[in-house]
């Protein structure tokens, strides 16, 4: 009789640090943690100034805590890490820590007053006072004199460290004149650290938008801007081997794949990571949903590009300059800078020369797909949610007559306002525009002007064990046929053959006199 082999020890599981940003918290309270502490040392010794840009909740101010706590010598929060063999104890560091995280200003006053009340805090907790005669108006004096005075007072020079030094800006975006007003605030006080640099040992600027360097950063060319340096790529966020071997307990009943589809991809020009804050809800719902997109609806994005009139299948496939991706200022928002920088689209492709490199962008993974062209069609439908549960089903079931009407109650439910006031639906990409965002919010396989031998397929997805292929035209009033006899006369079933799967040829009219399909014809060999 043969023994039966006893089942597999479960993994011990840990705390989910979800939205804990304390260092000290997270390996007091054995949460889980991806040590980040050897790049903090690393970086320290191979400079003194950096500005890191990186999207909205993707473990800035953890990093930047993780940084103060070294600096401050709290060997015993690093006990079993990187840093512990090969970090100086024996020196402490006084720490000026500011941050714009909490809440939002919406005018200068605010600003300047939230300004005095971190420097405030930031001597109470060094031990150190204003000096007599030095007004608390004074917000750049007040800064340097903090610096010089946590300097003198210590006999180490000190460490600052500044945590989403843009949110006041970026919270006003949408408002120019109070976001001039408050980047002009911001720039006073960030002035003071060039003239400071003899008191200073370290410092770190985190943020989502790198703004160009004359309208903020004006004399702070000692900054080094990580943001698409190789070697720190994964600062922030969460690499594949970081899932499998600390997040190892939490795998089991979960689709290794999808968690790698929906959630990984984020790239800057490393190794691609995952958002952290999504990753750690799915772990604790187990639900595969947008869990980061859904913190912060991008509104203002959103309503930029349909003022922009921008052709949503070109959003995954944008080729941009470095410099245009660094490029944003109140008055000057390129699409691409503002959706790279807001993590909305992310590198796929790099093409180099010296002196001038060209970035492909893409979306980085299903999550914001979905999301983004979900809202894009909202916005659209005064509001209302497209039915994608049921394209999925449709699609599924080959219904070509279901679906046909759907789109057709789809295009119907945009409101005659919309296109009075919107130049976009002139033009014809704008029907194939809708179309391709209702597809991609449904998160599947999407290729945009496939190539072939013979020319380029409109689009392509691939579903549930079949190919439909899509040729879009625009009449004035009556189908002609002309899109599906386009994708039979070129032979582009051809490509996709020898995939042994169905394909469908469907091919799609619209009226510019109905704003609406007219024509959907399908055939399927």
């Amino acid at each position: 009789m043969s023994a039966i082999a006893p089942a597999p020890t479960a993994l011990p599981r840990k705390k989910l640090p979800i939205g804990i940003q304390t260092f000290r918290e997270i390996r007091e309270d054995n949460c889980y943690y991806v040590d980040k502490s050897g790049m903090a040392v690393d970086l320290i010794q191979t400079g003194k100034a950096y500005f890191l840009s990186r999207p909205r909740r993707f473990g800035k101010s953890l990093f930047l805590d993780t940084l103060k706590e070294l600096f401050e010598g709290n060997r015993a929060l690093f006990t079993g890490l990187a840093a512990e063999p090969v970090w100086d104890w024996s020196r402490k560091f006084p720490v000026i820590r500011v941050s714009f995280s909490d809440g939002v200003l919406q005018s200068r006053a605010q600003l300047d007053q939230r300004i005095r009340e971190l420097l405030r805090v930031n001597r109470e907790r060094l031990g150190l006072s204003l000096p007599a005669g030095l007004p608390e108006t004074d917000l750049a004096g007040s800064f340097a004199d903090l610096i010089r005075q946590a300097h003198q007072a210590s006999g180490q020079r000190a460490v600052v460290l500044i945590d989403e030094y843009d949110k006041p800006i970026l919270d006003n975006i949408d408002h120019s004149g109070v976001a001039a007003e408050l980047r002009d605030g911001l720039k006073n006080l960030y002035s003071v650290l060039k003239g400071s640099d003899e008191h200073l040992k370290f410092v770190f600027l985190t943020g989502v938008s790198k703004f160009s360097k004359v309208s903020l950063f004006s004399g702070l060319n000692n900054l080094t801007d990580i943001t698409l340096e190789e070697r720190y790529s994964a600062l922030c966020g969460y690499t594949d081997a970081d899932v499998d071997m600390v997040f190892a307990p939490e795998l089991p009943s979960l689709d290794r794949k999808l968690i790698r589809d929906w959630y990984n991809g984020y790239n800057w020009l490393g190794t691609p990571v995952y958002n952290p804050f999504g990753l750690l809800l799915l772990f604790r719902t187990r639900q595969f949903k947008a869990h980061w997109f859904e913190t912060g609806t991008p509104t203002f994005l959103i309503k930029l590009l349909r003022e922009r009139q921008q052709f949503t299948p070109d959003l995954s496939r944008i080729v941009a300059s470095e410099a245009l991706l660094s490029t944003f200022d109140v008055d000057n928002i390129p699409v691409e800078a503002l959706m790279f920088q807001a993590g909305y689209l992310t590198i796929a492709d790099v093409w180099q020369v010296p002196g001038r490199s060209e970035y492909t962008l893409k979306y980085p993974n299903l999550e914001v797909q979905t999301s983004l062209n979900d809202c894009l069609l909202q916005s659209l439908t005064d509001g209302r949610s497209p039915p994608v549960g049921k394209l999925y089903r449709l699609l599924q079931a080959q219904d070509f007559a279901g679906l046909k009407t759907l789109l057709h109650s789809f295009y119907a439910s945009i409101a005659n306002d919309w296109y009075r006031k919107n130049e976009l639906s002139g033009f014809e990409g704008y029907y194939a525009s809708i179309f391709y965002s209702y597809f991609a919010a449904l998160g599947v396989d999407i290729r945009l002007e496939d190539p072939t031998n013979f020319g380029r397929i409109d689009m392509t997805v691939l579903f549930a064990g079949q190919v439909f292929l899509f040729e879009f035209k625009v009449v004035e009033l009556n189908p002609a046929g002309s899109a599906l006899q386009q994708l039979k006369d070129m032979a582009y079933a051809d490509k996709y053959r020898a995939r042994a799967e169905p394909i469908h040829l469907i091919g799609v009219e619209f009226s510019k006199t109905s704003r609406n399909i007219v024509g959907f014809e399908v055939e399927t060999l």
